[in-house]
């Protein structure tokens, strides 16, 4: 059974790591490729990110894809971070609401507030539960035919994939804080089919880590 990491430890982990975090870079930002050529981001004008890390990739969204007038909301547990990506995103921060999370995933916004929720490297860190309750929020905070952008690392495809990541999920087992609380997880089974039309779906294998990236609309009844 996957060991999952409490929020007081989260927090502390990611105080530490600070701007090392941008080391990861050189795996974690093919699966941001996609969502970047996928998300649809010249259309969207209220952006959501739960878990903003640095702000790299907020950066990358505000410098190049988003229209002059979107504004982009965040949070994250680590107070660390927040203060990093404020300072990285300090040229739009007319823009920008970075707010400290408590670690909850029970969302404080209203009903369709945004029209897209991106979650890149994070949902690794909650248990399965919690992560199903975070797409539930995702549905009930996005406008219609919004979209949901995760990354996330996954399960090996290839050989040397399989033994890299199956390694990664037993260290995590046996140590959690070794793996910053990432390990391996699944994201499609987490978005239900009758929440959820999924519109891009890829898992990328960037130097034997395996990377899953989903992207689904969401379905208001």
């Amino acid at each position: 059974m996957d060991r999952v990491i409490n929020k007081k430890t989260i927090q502390h982990i990611y105080d530490w790591i600070g701007t090392k975090l941008d080391s990861q870079s050189f795996y974690g930002q093919s699966g941001l490729d996609e969502i970047i050529k996928h998300g649809q981001f010249d259309t969207a004008h209220a952006v959501f990110e739960f878990g903003c890390g640095t702000g790299r990739f907020a950066q990358q969204l505000l410098g190049q894809y988003l229209p002059d007038d979107t504004r982009y909301t965040a949070i994250d547990i680590s107070p660390k971070m927040i203060e990093i990506t404020r300072s990285r995103l300090k040229p739009w921060q007319q823009r920008i609401n970075i707010i400290k999370s408590a670690g909850n995933v029970k969302l404080d916004f209203s009903d369709n507030s945004f029209d897209r929720f991106i979650s890149s490297y994070v949902v690794d860190l909650l248990s399965h539960e919690d992560a199903i309750r975070l797409t539930d929020e995702a549905h009930r905070v996005l406008n219609e035919k919004g979209l949901i952008c995760l990354v996330s690392i996954t399960k090996g495809t290839t050989l040397f994939s399989k033994i890299l990541m199956g390694s990664w999920r037993l260290i995590n087992k046996i140590h959690p804080v070794l793996t910053a609380g990432c390990r391996p997880v699944r994201l499609l089974p987490m978005l239900s089919a009758e929440k959820w039309a999924v519109t891009f779906h890829k898992v990328i294998s960037q130097y034997g880590v395996s990377i899953e990236v989903v992207i689904a609309s969401a379905i208001k009844k």
